[in-house]
């Protein structure tokens, strides 16, 4: 420092005339810290007299004192990283010692409550400095209070202590303590990340932002440019911190994080994170190094509420902060609602985090338990479209924890019932609820009779990763077990939703869920399948009730403004309203199986069951060359039959084909029988 500290008396500051000694003593403490009230001989004016000659030695001794060697060896540390002027070092090394000294904070509480204007003038008066410099160093926009440093409470009146704020509860001590390295004080709030425990693979849904950013921060870092702040948002385990640090890892670059709890594992408040957030940006300005901001929606939401949050009351500050910061910040939400548009706009990348899809999700799941789930679960649980792989790590940790003790064979029904656990308490349904795929390993598009290229159809669906389809045709004809192959094709989860689930029977909250199923579907990347969409896409000239028009409005709204994959599938393509038409970017027609179709799906299911008793080509021209109503349900239910009670041969298998048909002829006599 440019010149020694001068420490003053404890009690009181140093005055220049004495009449201003009055403001500071109360008369009556004096008398009664000298236990002299009860003394008739008691003289206040002498008294008075051998205290201001104390004062005054107090005050020659005060020149000559200085700081610990410690404090200002550590002082002199933090003045070259953050680059401190002398009264700012002065400030700061006297408020330490306020926080520290005990009759330094004694004289804080004789002092009393202050004024901000108050502190500026007592500061200037007790260290000998000019006012307007102690001004302009707790000035907000001064170096102390943009690092975070010091600052002070303009907003009540204190005593000195409690008005002048420090960095941490454990700044002082640790400062005064042992000789540091400077960054060691931001301990508790800013600590340095961890390796990424996913790759580069894991993110291939989001590659090419990924690509951007990586290039984006490296050049950024290599050029140090000031003002970079890049926005991850999303469900929470999406991965967005693993993100963040993979970058952290691909750069090379050290990455830091705002911590969300304290070394007591207590929750760290907002303002105290934009604190730790200040000081970590001074600190590290000078090292090439990242920041993030997890759980950023805590001091940026607000937006449009009653109540002002943390970034609402620092906005000015907030938004100077994302313009000129010199460490690139990556800062994580789990959601943007609330957030100020005018601090969105100052993010140089905003990305949303989706739900990895059902095939990565599927890879990852496995990695995290470590090869341990078998086929059957790893696929079930992939296709649950809002499981999340920070929820799977979180559940196979827990295992792995008890890995010694609970038997092997339990672990995958553990491990379901671990995430359907969590599942719930989000709001999701459980795993028990996720139906197997409707079709199986054998499904080919060449049972599936319909009026156009299927197969064309999703490759277009896959190109361009939006649309609209009317699947509509006879029960059983294979509608939804094409929507669910066709979401397995484009590599994105199936959201299905019948009737019964949207339906409700109170006002309003039929459509509340139709709104709600096409958020879901946006936020999860999802393909839509609803079933029956006729109900609520009835022609509305034959509605009968005032909530029937309206399902059938919001099902239009949806529709118009929706950006994803929607299937409608529908038995009754004559119900629907006209304006759905228009909708539809296509509407293709599910018929029964042509002969060949089912000579060929019979052929296929016979060899499967075994059943090579007989001639299946003339067994099949006999009982089933007629059978124009057979569709691919049929066989799906005379299999699951063939289950509970084996068929013995080729013909029996086809005469239960046959009574399906005749059963959906309502009693007519069996189709094809002979």
């Amino acid at each position: 420092m440019a010149h020694a500290l001068e420490l003053p008396h404890p009690h009181v500051r140093a005055p220049e005339p004495e009449d201003e000694l009055d403001e500071f003593i109360d008369h009556d403490d004096i008398e009664e810290e000298v236990s002299v009230t009860d003394n008739p001989a008691f003289d206040r004016e002498s008294s008075v007299r051998v205290l201001r000659k104390r004062l005054r030695k107090a005050e020659n001794d005060a020149a000559h004192a200085h700081p610990p060697a410690i404090l200002a060896s550590n002082m002199r540390r933090l003045q070259a990283l953050i680059g401190l002027n002398d009264v700012e070092v002065s400030l700061l090394t006297f408020v330490t010692l306020v926080h520290t000294d005990k009759m330094l904070d004694l004289m804080s509480d004789w002092i009393g409550d202050l004024t901000s204007a108050r502190v500026f003038h007592v500061l200037s008066s007790v260290l000998r400095l000019q006012e307007k410099d102690v001004r302009a160093a707790l000035s907000p926009r001064g170096t102390l209070a943009q690092s975070g440093l010091l600052t002070v409470d303009r907003n009540q009146r204190w005593t000195l202590a409690a008005k002048l704020d420090l960095l941490s509860d454990g700044f002082a001590d640790r400062i005064v303590s042992d000789d540091i390295d400077p960054v060691d004080l931001l301990r508790g709030m800013v600590s340095l990340a961890p390796a990424a425990t996913l790759t580069l693979d894991d993110f291939e849904h989001v590659a090419e932002p990924v690509s951007l950013m990586h290039m984006y921060l490296g050049r950024a870092a290599a050029t140090r440019r000031c003002g970079v702040n890049i926005l991850i948002h999303g469900e929470p385990g999406t991965g967005k911190t693993e993100l963040a640090r993979m970058l952290g890892g691909m750069l090379d670059l050290p990455l830091y994080e705002i911590a969300g709890d304290d070394t007591s594992g207590d929750a760290v408040l907002g303002e105290q994170r934009l604190r730790a957030f200040r000081a970590a940006q001074a600190f590290f300005a000078e090292r090439p190094v990242l920041i993030a901001f997890d759980e950023a929606e805590d001091v940026l939401s607000g937006y449009g509420s009653k109540e002002q949050s943390v970034a609402q009351r620092r906005k000015a500050w907030l938004n100077h902060a994302l313009e000129e910061n010199p460490v690139p910040t990556v800062w994580l939400s789990n959601s943007v609602q609330g957030l100020d548009p005018a601090f969105v706009r100052r993010f140089d990348v905003v990305l949303h985090m989706p739900v990895p899809p059902a095939s990565m999700r599927e890879r990852i799941f496995r990695t995290a338990c470590d090869s341990r789930l078998s086929d059957a679960t790893a696929q079930r649980i992939s296709r649950h479209a809002s499981l999340t792989p920070g929820v799977v790590a979180r559940a196979a940790a827990v295992l792995d924890e008890v890995s010694g003790q609970w038997p092997p064979e339990r672990y995958n029904a553990t491990f379901e019932r671990l995430l359907s656990g969590t599942l719930e308490a989000q709001g999701h349904v459980p795993l028990s609820r996720v139906d197997s795929p409707p079709f199986g390993a054998d499904y080919a598009l060449s049972y599936v009779n319909a009026d156009c290229d299927l197969f064309a159809l999703a490759q277009g669906v896959k190109r361009e990763q939006s649309a609209r389809l009317c699947f509509y045709g006879p029960p059983g004809t294979g509608k939804t077990a094409f929507a669910a192959w066709l979401a397995h094709e484009i590599d994105r989860p199936l959201l299905a939703r019948r009737a019964s689930d949207l339906l409700s029977p109170f006002v309003g909250e039929t459509e509340h869920n139709i709104a709600r199923a096409f958020e879901e579907t946006l936020r999860e990347g999802a393909v839509l399948c609803i079933d029956e969409g006729d109900s609520f896409l009835r022609d509305r000239s034959l509605s009968h009730h005032s909530w029937e028009v309206t399902a059938v409005n919001e099902m239009l709204a949806q529709m118009e403004r929706f950006s994803g994959v929607l299937i409608i599938s529908t038995n009754l393509v004559d119900m629907l309203d006209e304006a759905s038409l228009r909708r539809f970017d296509a509407k293709i027609l599910f018929r029964h199986l042509s002969v060949d179709q089912r000579r060929a799906c019979f052929t296929d299911r016979c060899h499967a069951l075994g059943l090579h008793d007989a001639d299946i080509d003339t067994v099949f021209t006999r009982q089933l060359g007629k059978a124009d109503t057979l569709s691919l349900g049929d066989f799906a239910a005379v299999v699951r039959r063939h289950s509970l009670h084996p068929f013995q041969s080729a013909p029996d298998f086809a005469l239960a084909l046959a009574a399906e048909c005749a059963l959906k002829q309502r009693g007519a006599a069996p189709i094809g029988f002979v």
